[in-house]
């Protein structure tokens, strides 16, 4: 794949001056552009604002005008259907900036009179364009040729084509280090090693090659530039380091968010806005186990007063409570205990008046009135002894857990079979004890069969419960080894976990 070549982006670069300037003035002489109105835009991590409106253009004259200046950045012209037509360059010495264009070759025609800086980066966009004409050239003369030819003859040319894109790039960047279209560029470069040595089988070594491309990785950022945040290229950045380049393990992931905004300096737009994308990010994780980053972001920024100025303080409030659940619930964990009650119970506490009560208020007078009597029925999760325990919440109307209970009970069968010790404790999370009792009896549901019949457990807040069904499975300590997992994964994560006592076993009799 030749990566560096195949893209497509169309950048002015920036205008330096002596000395500071108050408000700003793009102006842009687009010739034969046929637009009544136009849009100045900036990227912002991975989005895009709207900055400014030239409601007017007279003959391709587009003029962008305000008191203020721009925030330093990346900006681009929008034409008036939305479409983008190119991006150019901001700072604090470049709010006066005069590009021209035309639209009958954009690319070709883009220059800046005001600026050497931009008429410098139009060559390198020029540069790049001719490159990419000249791969798909090359691609044209493929046709006749065998699959094998084909590939080989791209791939000699592509290569030809990356090292002098490449090489281009580099010198581009030396002339320009410490502007900030030099930082923009080397946002968007990849750090390649050189002189890699040859592991035990005489190939290039990939340790020696993904260490020195993690180590690199961020060379020359600033991450306390603000105007780097203001890029196309520093959202996929972060994001491809965090989902690809670094260890997807929670610890990992926790000590590389706190170097990287150690990085920063606290009330600065990067500082923010990389808050903010991590929050949401690992709070809503599909990966199991990386819950345990949300609440490590939490713990050290949230209850820190770092957060202050990204949210305001009922969301910082909401977020914290939202780490107060899931912080019990961490992969490790031992599991919240549960006090709850079997179809034989439901007879003494129906008699006790729990069956109609109406408010919470009743419920507890109930339940301390009660209180001897009631510790003689209650099934605590806690009491269960199994190698595994399965921990299920679902309800007899939820249409999921109409599909998926019946394939559980298949599961806890085949490894009653295969003679494992588990034991299923499942968790009507509902209170309509008849329909509950029917639904037990028709599909002869036997494992424990629980409810919070005494209305004292808060399920929901005290296991995560905000769907169903939900699978839990613990250890032979109660420690959760997984979460919020589905049916089909409930055999070979017991089967890991038998592997791990072996281990376990092995290592103890070895040692004694």
């Amino acid at each position: 794949m030749i990566k560096k070549i195949l893209f497509s982006f169309g950048l002015a670069s920036i205008a330096l001056t002596n000395s500071a300037q108050t408000g700003h003035e793009i102006k842009i002489q687009f010739k034969n552009c046929k637009d009544t109105v136009a849009y100045l835009a900036f990227y912002q991590f991975d989005k895009s604002y709207l900055a400014d409106t030239c409601k007017k253009i007279v003959k391709g004259n587009i003029v962008f005008k305000g008191k203020n200046n721009l925030d330093k950045g990346v900006y681009y012209l929008v034409s008036q259907d939305k479409a983008r037509y190119f991006d150019f360059f901001i700072d604090d010495q470049t709010q006066k900036l005069t590009i021209t264009t035309d639209t009958a070759d954009l690319v070709k025609n883009l220059k800046s009179p005001t600026s050497k800086q931009n008429d410098d980066f139009f060559s390198y966009i020029k540069f790049i364009t001719e490159k990419n004409k000249e791969f798909t050239g090359f691609r044209s003369k493929t046709k006749g040729m065998s699959k094998a030819d084909s590939i080989k003859f791209i791939s000699e040319k592509g290569k030809a084509l990356n090292e002098s894109v490449t090489n281009f790039e580099r010198t581009f960047m030396q002339e320009h280090k410490g502007v900030f279209v030099g930082d923009v560029i080397n946002l968007k470069m990849e750090k390649e090693a050189k002189d890699i040595p040859k592991a035990s089988n005489g190939r290039p070594d990939s340790i020696f090659i993904y260490n020195y491309y993690k180590t690199h990785y961020w060379d020359g950022v600033n991450f306390q530039d603000d105007g780097i945040l203001r890029t196309p290229f520093f959202a996929d950045r972060v994001k491809k380091y965090f989902n690809s380049v670094i260890i997807q393990n929670p610890d990992t992931v926790n000590a590389e968010i706190d170097r990287m905004m150690n990085k920063t300096k606290q009330g600065t737009k990067m500082n923010m806005f990389l808050l903010a994308y991590f929050t949401p990010t690992y709070e809503s994780s599909k990966v199991m186990g990386f819950d345990k980053v949300f609440v490590h972001i939490i713990d050290n920024y949230f209850r820190t007063g770092k957060a202050k100025g990204i949210y305001d303080d009922k969301t910082i409030e909401n977020i914290q409570k939202r780490g107060d659940i899931l912080k019990p619930l961490l992969l490790g964990n031992i599991a919240p205990d549960l006090l709850m009650i079997d179809t034989v119970g439901h007879k003494t506490i129906k008699k006790m008046g729990f069956d109609t009560v109406k408010t919470s208020a009743g419920a507890t007078k109930l339940y301390y009135d009660n209180i001897q009597n009631l510790a003689q029925v209650f099934k605590p999760l806690s009491s269960v002894k199994a190698d595994y325990l399965v921990l299920v919440f679902w309800d007899v109307d939820c249409g999921h857990c109409q599909t998926e209970i019946p394939k559980l009970l298949d599961e806890y069968h085949a490894l009653l079979m295969d003679k494992k010790d588990v034991k299923v404790f499942s968790v009507y999370t509902q209170h309509e004890y008849e329909k509950y009792r029917k639904y037990i009896i028709d599909h002869k549901l036997d494992w424990i069969n629980i409810y919070d019949g005494v209305h004292i457990n808060n399920i929901k807040e005290k296991y995560d419960i905000y769907s169903t069904p939900v699978i839990y499975v613990l250890d032979k300590n109660k420690r959760i080894k997984a979460k919020r997992i589905g049916t089909e994964q409930v055999k070979d994560i017991i089967l890991q976990m038998e592997r791990e006592y072996k281990l376990e076993k092995k290592s103890y009799t070895t040692i004694f």
